[in-house]
């Protein structure tokens, strides 16, 4: 190492320490060499946790799951990876990770991992609609699409015949309400309504619900999203409602996708699949049903208004038409939460007005109402009037950012690295444009 490495040295240690996504570096044999304090904080391991033992030891998956032990296999670059794992004490993890391979001398040394930790997020995601303390009956699902009083019609003749359930959708649309309200359609009833959360690695929880099978009376259990098990837990799960000695309940299941599909990628069990689907109800995503929002919406202004006094009786037409036109990905659960940004900041508003929203919100829509401009559109036209310099320059920069920040799924981090500029400096242009 010459003079100007070390002193670069301790600049490149306060960098790496300091840097907003986690480091994970590993030479060619899988060994720890370099784990920043990020990485320390996303994964709740220490340096010494880690040195001198290999990535299979210290977190839960298989070995091609992990995308630096591919990288480091492949010798090619993995971009924007999902990665979901856990550590050795049973937390689970999810990151998005960019991993390289590291050269020297035309020959491969290691591989470095960059992760974004995007474990509260799926939480958040997976968090269950509010219930305000009341039993879920279809009678109080706010729901008047044709879908979903399909979805519901058929939930009864299942609650009717008493049938095991598969219910198919993505995260937030409101499966767990169908489940609840199949429970409370029986007849005669079940005593409980058991929910397991799949989605919690905790290992034990298996454990736990034999335990509970044990003590309650008949119930409704209700697994959500049995996809997000391991296939061992998924064993276990088979094993134990096929057993008869575990009392006379009533199950009931989601999955995340098509449960086809998974079976296919190897996260769902086919015979596990085969016990929960006597029959299967695929609750369709909110852009599938946007007549849905407005109901959604009002019920949750009403609860409002009696809860807290508020004057609050719903959103203007500006806004309810950005309600209309957004895609909603985190489907209700996303409004929901945005619903609840909205009213803590209320005090005496009769109407959600368009200046009321969360900034990061009108972020999307101002995305959503201004698409990309073209290359085209800056090159100087025989029939477009000439723009002043200054004008000019302002479209072409606001077309050049917003390519590049498309490029990049809108993470200002990699789109300013590949900009040449820092973070903060492209935070700034960005919101300078948006005004």
């Amino acid at each position: 190492m010459n003079d100007k490495d070390l002193q670069l040295l301790p600049f490149y240690r306060f960098a790496s320490d300091h840097i907003s996504v986690g480091i994970h570096a590993i030479d060619r044999n899988g060994r720890t060499i370099l784990y920043n304090e990020k990485m320390k904080n996303i994964e709740g391991l220490d340096l010494q946790d880690v040195a001198d033992r290999s990535l299979l030891e210290l977190f839960q998956f298989d070995q091609q799951e992990s995308t630096l032990l591919k990288v480091l296999q492949s010798g090619e670059h993995v971009m924007n990876v999902k990665q979901t794992y856990w550590n050795r004490n049973g937390h689970e993890i999810t990151t998005i990770n960019d991993t390289h391979p590291v050269f020297e001398n035309g020959e491969l040394i290691g591989a470095v991992e960059l992760a974004r930790d995007v474990t509260t997020l799926e939480r958040l995601v997976y968090q269950p609609l509010r219930r305000y303390g009341e039993p879920i009956t279809f009678s109080v699902i706010t729901a008047v699409s044709d879908s979903m009083k399909q979805v519901i019609s058929t939930a009864k003749k299942a609650a009717m015949a008493r049938l095991s359930v598969l219910l198919v959708g993505e995260a937030g649309t409101g499966k767990d309400l169908v489940a609840e309200g199949i429970h409370y359609e029986l007849s005669p009833p079940l005593s409980h309504f058991y929910t397991l959360y799949c989605h919690n690695s905790d290992p034990t929880i298996l454990n736990k619900l034999k335990e509970d099978m044990i003590a309650l009376e008949a119930s409704t259990i209700f697994c959500e999203r049995i996809d997000l098990l391991t296939l061992r837990m998924q064993q276990q799960l088979m094993d134990m409602v096929n057993d008869p000695t575990l009392g006379n309940h009533l199950f009931l299941a989601s999955v995340g996708a098509d449960p086809v599909d998974l079976i296919a990628s190897g996260e769902l069990l086919k015979e596990l699949y085969y016990f929960f689907a006597s029959m299967t109800i695929v609750v369709p995503p909110l852009r599938d049903r946007r007549e849905d929002i407005d109901p959604f919406v009002n019920d949750y202004f009403a609860r409002h208004r009696v809860r807290f006094g508020s004057a609050i009786m719903g959103l203007t037409e500006e806004v309810r038409d950005i309600f209309h036109a957004y895609d909603w990905p985190g489907n209700l659960k996303e409004v929901e939460i945005l619903l609840d940004e909205i009213a803590s900041m209320l005090t005496v508003e009769e109407m959600v007005t368009f200046e009321m929203l969360p900034l990061h919100f009108k972020l999307k829509v101002q995305e959503m109402r201004e698409p990309l401009k073209r290359a085209e559109d800056f090159v100087v036209q025989s029939d477009r009037d000439l723009l002043p310099l200054d004008d000019y320059l302002r479209e072409a920069e606001m077309y050049y950012l917003q390519k590049v920040m498309g490029m990049f799924e809108g993470n200002v981090t990699k789109a300013a690295v590949a900009l040449g500029m820092s973070r903060q400096n492209l935070q700034y242009r960005l919101r300078k444009i948006r005004k």
